[in-house]
């Protein structure tokens, strides 16, 4: 048996990546020689507090509540070379066929941490005919992507709302400067802070929601693309297939650079 299993792994591009941008942005404040005028309480609130309110709004509560999870799944993440799920398929497949489907029984338990691959094979060697094992797992598989999807949404939606909140208050800062113009000595002052928020809402799109949403979009179709070898596998194994068919099937959902050579 090919060795290796699905494993949660620390996403070092994504925190490194949101680390040094960061980095960045602050060496700029600070070599400016002006940090202070960078913070400002009711501008910190008025993005985030916003944000998050009007994000709320779009969404069920319980979803907006999950998006601390959401967040947590771009960071450390399950993943697994797809070649080498391809390979373990393969020889499981080889086994079915010279031992029969039954034969897999005493290798569900080293697939505890392959849930969705131990699931489809479970069914097939329960006796579960393969129309209703593909089935099955295409219903699972199409449930994960939708709450993928709607994870990612909810970051692209406080990404697209962050900006707004920040023009939002903009216009308040402006509207408060401009009732004090017989005091030219605040004006510039005020301007700053008004600008913050605009400042703010552009750093919370550009460098936070909009990248993990799309981190998270890329971990869900590594995922959809090795559920879909396990899917294409288990109902293979099921309709007791040659196992060289079905490595010329997984070949034809692997890119290029995954492909494998099992038989040769």
């Amino acid at each position: 048996m090919a060795e290796g299993g699905t494993k949660t792994s620390f996403d070092i591009a994504t925190v490194g990546g949101l680390v040094v941008g960061f980095a960045l942005v602050i060496a700029a404040i600070v070599f400016g020689g002006s940090p202070g005028a960078f913070i400002d309480i009711p501008s910190v609130l008025i993005v985030i507090g916003g944000t998050a309110s009007i994000t709320a709004v779009s969404f069920a509560l319980g979803e907006f509540l999950g998006s601390g999870k959401i967040l947590m799944r771009t960071i450390f993440h399950k993943s697994r070379n797809p070649g080498d799920a391809a390979l373990q398929i393969l020889q499981l497949a080889e086994i079915a066929r010279k031992g029969g489907v039954l034969s897999l029984q005493g290798h569900l338990d080293s697939l505890q941490s392959e849930e969705y691959l131990w699931k489809g094979l479970s069914l097939v060697v329960d006796g579960t005919p393969s129309e209703e094992v593909e089935a099955i797992m295409r219903k699972d598989m199409n449930a994960t992507i939708g709450r993928h999807q709607k994870g990612a949404n909810i970051l692209r939606k406080a990404g697209d709302v962050a900006p707004a909140m920040g023009l939002i208050g903009t216009l308040i800062g402006l509207v408060q400067m401009l009732g004090n113009l017989d005091d030219p000595s605040s004006i510039g002052p005020s301007m700053a802070v008004a600008l913050l928020t605009t400042f703010y809402g552009a750093v919370l799109a550009n460098m936070v929601f909009m990248p993990l949403a799309g981190k998270l979009e890329r971990n869900s179709n590594d995922e959809e693309l090795l559920n879909s070898v396990y899917m294409v596998g288990a109902v293979s194994i099921g309709r007791q297939e040659n196992p060289r068919r079905l490595e010329m099937l997984i070949n034809s959902i692997l890119p290029p650079s995954k492909r494998v050579s099992y038989f040769d």
